[in-house]
């Protein structure tokens, strides 16, 4: 079926958001002629996205086809380490540097959030938003260009940490808990709280994946 988006959004955008929601799923195989016609673009925008992807490790070689990556115990580990230290700096720059207008922004979202109820998917969008929020915040570039790269390598995990009985609310609480360290300006809580946030939720998803081990998934 033809999405008929690409006027609006470039093929590598669009494959990479097909990704990220879980359209394709690691493993999966990626054919330029069915991208081609799923998103309604050419093939040669399709064949340079799919080379960047590969380029960023978010696509694999299977033979001569490439498929979505996937993550192993030890890379999965890497990237939450990364990801714990990249996202705590931020929010410790965002304690300094915020607005009060950002901090209104995160404010507002973490009221949005409380009306999703028990989505795990919409408020897993709602989460990358609301951490996204934060990466802007610290206003450094250079470190929401890093961040973002993580997040790309984010979107090769199956499944959202959420979907882990307990954990909407326990995100949502820890949420509170970064933006209230962040409008109180203390740098030292902000980063502690992100940080523990980070820690949390990657030790949920050790215990979805050997779940999905035991069950075999």
């Amino acid at each position: 079926m033809q999405e008929n988006r690409g006027t609006h959004k470039d093929a590598y955008t669009l494959i990479l958001e097909a990704i990220d929601s879980h359209i394709y799923t690691p493993g999966d195989r990626l054919v330029e002629s069915d991208l081609a016609e799923r998103f309604g673009v050419s093939r040669t925008p399709i064949r340079e996205a799919l080379q960047r992807l590969e380029t960023q490790n978010l696509l694999t070689r299977d033979g001569r086809s490439l498929i979505v990556a996937s993550l192993d115990h030890t890379q999965l580990s890497d990237l939450y380490v990364v990801r714990g230290e990249l996202e705590g700096l931020a929010a410790r720059l965002a304690a300094r540097h915020a607005t009060p207008e950002e901090v209104g922004v995160l404010r507002d979202m973490l009221d949005a959030d409380h009306q999703l109820g028990s989505n795990p998917e919409a408020l897993s969008r709602a989460n990358r938003r609301f951490h996204k929020q934060i990466h802007l915040a610290s206003h450094n570039r250079f470190l929401v260009q890093q961040l973002d790269l993580v997040h790309r390598s984010m979107a090769l995990l199956a499944t959202t940490s959420l979907s882990a009985e307990g954990r909407i609310s326990g995100t949502l609480a820890e949420h509170a808990k970064i933006v209230e360290a962040i409008e109180a300006g203390d740098g030292d809580a902000a980063y502690a709280a992100l940080r523990d946030h980070i820690s949390k939720a990657y030790i949920t998803r050790l215990k979805l994946d050997a779940r999905a081990v035991e069950s075999g998934q």
